[in-house]
């Protein structure tokens, strides 16, 4: 519990922590991939998504490698990281060979992290949709403001990923809708308070409903032998030098690579 302590305060007053074995002698505590691919919508922060991943891999002493070239996905390149992180792909993004060595990657162990419109991405892979948890539906827009202010409730404060984080939240972000609701499948761990903001999204010419009282935004679960976290926020590119949301994907980047307690289910 001590060592949990720790780390939380060092998280939220540097965003590092240097613990462990691995960190006394200067070799990587774990390897991630961030993967940037877009077939459809592009969000420009994405450059700013992967430089503060990079950062934070230099911080708390993990390699990172960034690419957008799918060719990577294959089984021995895989194999070299504990974690891929989907950073806002859209669309289709990989073909079935593809495909087919990253459902082996997490059938082996791996973890994923998705980042915002990693839920916007790869519609008719069924597997892939189990993993990230829910696709995205829509956001507000429209009738409404695409961007609003909002209070995240943060569920639980046992893992890496909320640790760091106020038990109410209150910041800007573009809220995403969902298609289905991933409660019951996932462990929830935090939810947007629709009553703060106008959830209803721009998918109708009315604007569609929201999710309901309980509306998640980050969530975590074991998947096919894998283990995945996703959050949804991160849609502009100043987010990235927020404080907490940095320490919230760092827990849930640790999390599913491995190097932190993974309380997610089975």
């Amino acid at each position: 519990m001590r060592r949990f302590l720790l780390a939380a305060i060092l998280v939220v007053a540097g965003l590092s922590v240097p613990t462990g074995p691995a960190a006394a002698s200067g070799h990587p505590r774990f390897s991630a991939l961030v993967f940037s691919k877009t077939a459809a919508f592009r969000h420009d922060s994405i450059p700013a998504g992967v430089a503060a991943i990079k950062q934070l891999g230099a911080r708390n002493h993990f390699r990172v490698d960034a690419t957008e070239d799918a060719t990577a996905f294959t089984d021995r390149n895989l194999a070299r990281y504990d974690v891929v992180i989907w950073l806002s792909t859209t669309g289709d993004v990989l073909d079935a060979a593809q495909q087919g060595a990253f459902e082996r990657y997490i059938r082996a162990g791996g973890g994923y992290a998705g980042i915002h419109a990693a839920s916007d991405t790869e519609y008719d892979w069924a597997w892939y949709g189990g993993l990230v948890g829910a696709y995205f539906r829509d956001h507000p827009g429209g009738v409404n403001p695409q961007f609003q202010t909002a209070t995240v409730e943060v569920l639980a404060h046992d893992t890496a990923a909320t640790r760091p984080l106020p038990r109410r939240w209150v910041r800007e972000e573009e809220w995403y809708n969902f298609r289905t609701n991933p409660r019951g499948a996932v462990r929830v761990l935090a939810e947007v308070d629709e009553s703060t903001y106008d959830p209803r999204g721009y998918s109708e010419p009315e604007g569609s409903p929201g999710m309901g009282p309980h509306h998640p935004i980050s969530w975590c679960h074991r998947y096919d032998g894998g283990r995945a976290f996703y959050t949804a926020m991160g849609h502009k590119a100043e987010y990235f030098t927020d404080r907490l949301l940095l320490a919230h994907i760092l827990g849930g980047i640790r999390m599913a690579a491995g190097v932190a307690r993974f309380p997610c289910g089975r």
